[in-house]
């Protein structure tokens, strides 16, 4: 049985003063939550605080992007290993915003995804279409290519360690929310075609919904078969949203 996993991805959002409470709050609500975790991706300049706040509570963080180069002149980049010194336990890879407004292939996300794996960081894969790309039925070749750039570059069985999130794109941030049938459509397409290469690597993979992820949708999207938790944005800076969807993954 996969267990559940709700991450919160605060994009470029914070503060020190408003982070310490907001950590805080949902530290206490997620107690007593048993089989779901938790997680937070946070902005680099904010690992420090979350792995001071963290350390010692059933809430994991992460960062939101990173270098696929190990060290050097990449001026403004941030390596794996640096990410390590924070003890990130996951890394997103290939978020939607990183492949529309700074132009990130497939090519160069299945090479973060190596990175991360190779540091020991548990990468969490985004892949979705566009509204455009949905429109013209081809919702489930895009992921499919987007899933296939990655399992090229580091093997199915790479996946023990990983979590995917399909996030359609044109229902991040928008209000608008695909609904649980079409979700599970395509998290059923991203778990087949992993099974074709290894079917128990593909059972036990976790598959996140991302997308306008609210605590009045939750549980119905997480009440679908291959939905194994939320990437949740906007919510993810409200305590109480946040941790209304983390319950509604209790089973």
């Amino acid at each position: 049985m996969r267990q559940k996993l709700v991450a919160g991805n605060w994009k470029m959002n914070g503060g020190l003063k408003t982070n310490q409470q907001l950590l805080q709050d949902v530290v206490a609500g997620v107690a007593g939550m048993p089989g779901v975790a938790v997680a937070v991706c946070v902005p680099f300049p904010y690992l420090a605080q979350a792995q001071s706040l963290l350390s010692s509570t059933p809430v994991a963080w992460g960062a939101q992007n990173l270098s696929e180069q190990a060290q050097g002149a990449f001026t403004g980049e941030t390596s794996a290993a640096m990410l390590q010194d924070f003890a990130c336990q996951y890394v997103l890879v290939g978020h939607s915003e990183r492949r529309a407004i700074y132009g990130e292939s497939d090519a160069l996300v299945a090479e973060k995804f190596a990175a991360a794996l190779a540091a020991g960081l548990r990468p969490v894969l985004c892949v979705g279409e566009t509204l455009a790309e949905r429109e013209a039925g081809k919702t489930v070749e895009v992921v499919s290519a987007q899933m296939a750039a990655v399992l090229n570059r580091v093997g199915v069985a790479a996946f023990v360690n990983a979590v995917v999130a399909y996030e359609p794109v044109w229902a991040i941030g928008t209000g608008r929310t695909a609904t649980s049938e079409q979700a599970q459509e395509v998290h059923a397409a991203i778990r087949a075609q992993l099974a074709k290469a290894d079917a128990k690597v593909a059972a036990g993979l976790q598959i996140l919904y991302g997308g306008s992820v609210k605590p009045s949708n939750a549980a119905e999207l997480f009440a679908m078969p291959d939905i194994d938790g939320g990437l949740i944005g906007g919510a993810s800076l409200v305590a109480t949203d946040f941790l209304a969807i983390c319950r509604a993954a209790v089973k």
